[in-house]
């Protein structure tokens, strides 16, 4: 079980200050999601008084005016308000497919970086990357996962040669030794 602090009083964490503050598609599905509560009731409740309003007047002039001004006004809201509340969803939908892709793209990456690790360890749990090699009779020393050196297929490791030997400036073989 998790438990997440809450800031304290007078400190400057602004976490919890304002959290819509930069946050446009939140508070872009908040608004729509208020919007829509407000004005899908409010058109029912209009519809509602020009109901009554047409049904307890016995003159057919006056049951016109509530059916136009209650009636219909209040079905213009309650629709306005359905979409609205739609849009909300949708925004939400959307918010949580991009929550969830991020998650994902995360999840490879850390994915893609464990295989990496585990293909460049031989079978005794040595790190074949930092095997140090030259290429055919070079002179630069070069780890064997260098991306200079990675198409060539004439490596040949450092062993026993002391000669005058470079180090690559790209992949630095004596900086990552363990």
């Amino acid at each position: 079980m998790t438990t997440t602090s809450l800031p304290r009083a007078g400190t400057r964490d602004r976490a919890g200050v304002a959290p819509l503050l930069n946050n446009h598609f939140q508070l872009l599905q908040v608004v729509l999601f208020w919007a829509g509560a407000i004005l899908l009731p409010l058109g029912l409740v209009v519809i509602a008084f020009g109901w009554y309003g047409a049904a307890n007047t016995p003159y057919q002039h006056e049951q016109l005016s509530y059916l136009v001004s209650g009636g219909l006004f209040g079905l213009g809201l309650t629709f306005v308000g359905g979409f609205l509340y739609f849009g909300a969803w949708l925004a939400r939908i959307a918010a949580d497919g991009r929550e969830s892709s991020k998650r994902l793209a995360d999840t490879l990456l850390v994915l893609a970086d464990v295989t990496s690790r585990a293909a460049s360890l031989d079978p005794r749990g040595e790190d074949l990357g930092a095997v140090q090699v030259t290429v055919g009779e070079g002179d630069t020393v070069h780890r064997r996962d260098c991306q200079l050196i990675a198409h060539r297929e004439d490596l040949v490791p450092l062993g026993a040669r002391t000669d005058a030997l470079t180090l690559c400036r790209v992949c630095r073989p004596d900086a990552r030794r363990s």
